[in-house]
Formats: structure tokens, sequence, C-alpha cells
């Protein structure tokens, strides 16, 4: 028996009927349940998880319907090392990618899938990404022997019988099969928390849009619409259809004087994502609106404008270090209906993490269990805890985070977290020059206080562990937006760096609800309303445009705000040449082009 593959030549209900009975004749489950996204059997899986303590119900009067997961400690995170793309050619998949041969995957996973789920219910899940009706929407099937994970889609997906019924009519679709990977062969194999961590793959087949995982129960490794489907195939589709499937928030910004702005922005991990994606403005007037924290895809418009959908339906976000201080609108987004993994449980049974209050409870159950005092040497949260809610929750949504057509798309940004050389905010030059700089986005290891300073993670357009094919083609794709839309109504594209240090080590830039005031000269350069100031890595705010108005801020803190060393640029470059050399004759022209024109300006102004 071969693994279990859908003939997408032959679309319809007779194709999904026949595929999940292959996939439950391989895996062997004790019953097949399929899922129409219900209220009532949401509120099924959750009563069936606490009876079985994978769940534990938290205080009803303090957080109403919200529930704590704890994972098997060997099951907490991503696992990159064990991501393939199994393209058929290995030059496909590219230097930043793992890869497998097919053939080689197809083999090891028949293999792993053989009897995987006896003893467990297998349930089936037809789910849309984005909004059933709207044409920069996909569609997928994820087949899964968890509860966690099924309710987890209800909330970060559209489950609905509909996609069922469109799959009959012909509308494409992405399979794709998860197993915790540990059949129920004796009492004790059925354990609150599943998995097989050594024995840990998630395969994806972006010739064929299908994605295999098995052995984690845990976040990106099992909720396959999320970055599986949403980024790794989905930016593989997107090269073949003429789309963008990113790694970026996406917000409404309007200012005093009633306009409104669309803007995205692609951070990589620790560089202030999801309060960006919630920022609450300190400068009088100004409004944020939330329209997605993580994924968006875009697509050229009759008009000629890109067009960005948040294809999810809820948040899947890290808990450690949020606060009212750091992100108010997530706190109070998190008061009910809220799914927490891997935090630590008062004694009243509300949830605690390191950095959500100033000071320690004087006791807790751990994320393991455990007791826990402010004397403990473990931190009572996992540092990669997460909380899980619905897009209804946001307190700042805005009411268009689900229209079908999405939103016209006016900025892009692109940050990491650089202690030097990069300044607080710089505008590109171009459409080009623009992917250049979010082809080189970079952030430090290591704190630059422990004198690492230069030693860079390059993540282009944070998409380094999602993009599903190769990296150098992935860059061409992005410049061939040029000519696919209306290159006079493309996005602007900026580079944001709130991480900038001075000499002790301390950061410049107060961050967080201050950084409307970058966001505030961004919308100026927009509505051209500032002139800003030419530099050899494209323009930033002229003497006087950024509104620093209230803020404690020296002249001297916002001269290094935007400092440029020649000699400390000239060792960037060669830095970026290096990565780019990495890709060999499949890197585009363009960006050797770039490189070699911020070399000559810096070159013309020494």
């Amino acid at each position: 028996m071969a693994l279990p593959q859908p003939n997408q030549k032959r679309a319809g209900q007779t194709t999904l009927d026949t595929w999940v009975s292959e996939v439950a004749k391989l895996a062997k489950p004790a019953r097949v349940k399929w899922l129409t996204g219900s209220a009532d059997e949401l509120a099924a899986l959750k009563s069936e998880m606490v009876a079985k303590g994978t769940l534990i119900e938290l205080n009803q009067q303090i957080r109403p319907d919200s529930f704590l997961a704890r994972t098997d400690p060997r099951d907490v995170a991503r696992v990159e090392s064990k991501t393939f793309i199994c393209s058929e050619d290995e030059q496909d998949a590219g230097p930043t990618n793992n890869w497998l041969k097919p053939s080689r995957m197809r083999a090891r996973l028949k293999n792993l899938f053989a009897g995987a789920m006896r003893g467990r219910t297998m349930y089936v899940i037809p789910f849309s990404m984005g909004p059933i009706d709207s044409p920069i929407s996909r569609f997928g099937v994820e087949i899964t022997d968890s509860a966690y994970v099924a309710a987890s889609m209800f909330i970060m997906t559209r489950v609905t019988q509909e996609v069922s019924e469109r799959i009959a009519n012909g509308a494409d679709w992405v399979p794709a099969v998860h197993s915790v990977g540990k059949p129920i062969m004796t009492p004790a194999d059925d354990t609150s928390w599943p998995c097989n961590p050594e024995e840990v793959v998630v395969a994806h087949f972006p010739d064929t849009n299908e994605i295999w995982s098995f052995g984690s129960g845990y976040g990106g490794n099992s909720l396959l619409g999320k970055k599986a489907m949403a980024l790794r195939i989905g930016s593989a589709q997107g090269r073949a259809q003429g789309w963008l499937a990113e790694h970026m928030l996406l917000v409404k910004v309007t200012n005093p004087k009633g306009r409104s702005f669309n803007i995205a922005a692609a951070f990589p991990s620790a560089c202030g994502k999801t309060n960006l994606a919630m920022l609450k403005p300190t400068i009088p007037g100004w409004k944020v609106e939330t329209l997605g924290d993580d994924i968006v895809w875009m697509a050229p418009g009759k008009d000629g404008r890109l067009w960005a959908l948040n294809p999810e339906s809820g948040l899947f976000g890290v808990a450690p270090g949020t606060s009212t201080g750091t992100n108010s609108t997530a706190i109070e987004s998190l008061k009910k209906s809220v799914v927490f993994t891997n935090v630590a449980l008062t004694d009243d049974g509300d949830v605690w993490w390191e950095g959500l209050t100033k000071d320690k409870p004087a006791h807790l159950i751990d994320w393991q269990g455990n007791d826990w005092t402010p004397d403990s040497v473990t931190p009572a949260a996992h540092p990669n805890s997460r909380f899980c809610f619905a897009m209804e929750n946001v307190a700042s949504v805005s009411k268009d985070w689900d229209a079908a057509t999405g939103v016209p798309l006016d900025a892009i940004l692109f940050g990491g977290r650089r202690a030097t050389n990069v300044p607080l905010v710089v505008e590109s030059r171009n459409w080009t020059h623009g992917v250049f700089m979010g082809a080189t986005i970079s952030s430090e290891q290591t704190a630059a206080a422990e004198g690492t300073v230069g030693q860079l993670r390059r993540d282009p357009f944070a998409m380094l562990p999602f993009c599903g094919y190769n990296m150098a083609d992935y860059f061409a794709h992005w410049l061939s937006f040029e000519s696919r839309a209306d290159s006079t109504k493309l996005p602007k594209i900026f580079q944001v760096n709130w991480f900038r240090k001075n000499e002790n080590g301390d950061f410049l830039w107060p961050g967080f609800s201050e950084n409307a005031r970058v966001i505030e000269w961004i919308t100026d350069r927009l509505s051209d309303s500032s002139t800003g100031e030419v530099t050899p890595i494209g323009l930033v705010p002229g003497k006087g445009e950024l509104n620093l108005r209230g803020l404690k801020i020296s002249d001297e803190e916002v001269s290094q705000l935007f400092e440029l060393s020649a000699a400390a640029w000239s060792k960037e470059l060669d830095s970026i040449s290096d990565f780019f050399s990495s890709f060999g004759p499949r890197l585009p022209e363009q960006l050797n082009e770039e490189l070699a024109t911020t070399r000559g300006m810096f070159a013309a102004k020494v």
C-alpha cells in the first residue's frame, strides 16, 4: 500500500472520501469523526480533554471559557531540524531548507503512520484559510488524532462543512495529515499529552501541495493550517499562482485627520511583531486597529494595487513578556475563551507567566505541574508558552479583518533586532531596493553587551524557517511584482529597528507604544508631507520630521539612532555579499546590483 495521496486531477467529494478512507486504513484509528465546525463540537472537544486531563479548566469567574494545557516537556516548540521540504529537485528546496527526496520521505512516513492511530479518534477537519468566499483564500483538510489540535484548528481556521461541499464541486484543497505518533496499545499509552519526540517529522511536498506531520502535538508542528499550509505550501502556491504568502502582521492606522493606511510588517522572533499588531499609540489622535498578527497573503488587484488578507481566524501568541506595560491590548484580549499552553497556574485558578506582573506570586503550579515559588531556579512558565484565542477577542480588532476582498496595502515594513548599524527607520529607494532590504534582514544572535556585535543571523523577510522553496527564487518572485502589479501603486517599503543601543548597552529608543511616532513618519511619507534625507542605505527622517514631542530623548541619542558608520557598513556589506553567495547563480542579479549601488554611495560620501 502506497502512502495515501489524493488524485488532485480528479477533484470532488469522492476523491476526499477515498483519501480519508485510505489514511484510516493505514493509521487504523478506533473511530473516524468528521467535524463540521459547530459550537457544540468545540464544547465537546474541550469537555473530553478536561476529563482526560489534557486541559485544566481555569477559574470561570476570573477567565470564562478558558483552559490550560500542559505538554510533554519534550514537545514544547517547532522543531525546525525535523521540518522538510520534499521537492523532486533538491535545488528547488534551496540551501536554507532541509530536503529529502519525496520517495524516501513517503517510505519513511508510510512506516511511521502504519497503525499510528490505533485506539484513537481520527478527526477529519475541513477548513478555510481566509473568508470562505474570498478569492485570496485557500481550502485544506487536516486529519489528526489529537483533540487539542482539533480544538485549536476551530480557533485558528474556519472549520466548516461547506469546505467539503466546495471540494465536491471541484475546489482545490491542501491535504494535511497529522498524528501524535502514540497508538494506544495499553492503558499506559492513553496519556494526557501523547507524543513521540524521537520520531518527529514535518514534511511538505510542494509539487503536490501535501503536508504530513508525525510525533508532535504542539503548535506549528501540528496545527497544519498555520506555518505548514499558510507559509511553506502557501509560498510555493503563491509563486506558481502569482501571489505572496508572508510571515507578517497587518494593521490599519488612522491619523488625526481621519485618513487610514494599511501596513504589513515582517519581523523575526523577539522583534516586537505582536506588540506592533496591537499598538496603542501614545501620540494624540492616532488609532491602530489589528487586521492580523502573524501571516499575510497578498495578491495584485484589478486596480493594480497589492491587496492583503490575514488568512487566520485566531492568534497563537507567546505569553512570557506580555504585560499591560508591553502589550495592554493583548492582556485585555485574554479575558475569556482562551486556551493557554505551558503557562503557570495560580492558587485561585488563573494563569501567570514571567513578565506578566512586576511582583512574582508567592506560590504557583509551574508549567510541568510542580510547586513553584520565587526561590525556584526554573521558570514558572515555559519560555515558549502560548495563548490561543479567536480574532474576535482582540480588543483592537478592525471591522475589516475578515473582509473577503482583503485591504489595499500602503506600506511594508521589515525589521530585525540590531544593536548597531541599522537606523530607527529608513525608506527604500524603490521596490527593488525594498526587496534588497527584505532579503538582508538580520538580528544579533546574542546581546551586543556581551561583546558579540557583528555576529548576525540573516532571516530574509522573516521567512527563513517558512519559505517552501529556494529562497533565491523567492527573492526573484518578490522582484517580479514590479511588473505583475502597477509599479506606481506598489506599497512603499521601509526598514525599522527598535533595538539600537548606546555604548553602555542601553536601548536608545523607548519602543512599544512610542513606535507610533515612527509609524507617523512613515504615513507622512505615504502622503508626501515629509521629504526625508537621502543616505546610502535609503531615506531617513529629515531634521525635525520625527515627532519627538513629550519624549525624554536627547539630541545626541537621536543622532545615534540614525548614525551610519562607513567602516561598520563596509563590514555589513561584506556580510551581505557572503550571504548572497550562498545562493549561487540562482540569486537575482538585481540584488547584487543593489549591493554595489550601496557600496558606491558610501564611497562617494567618504
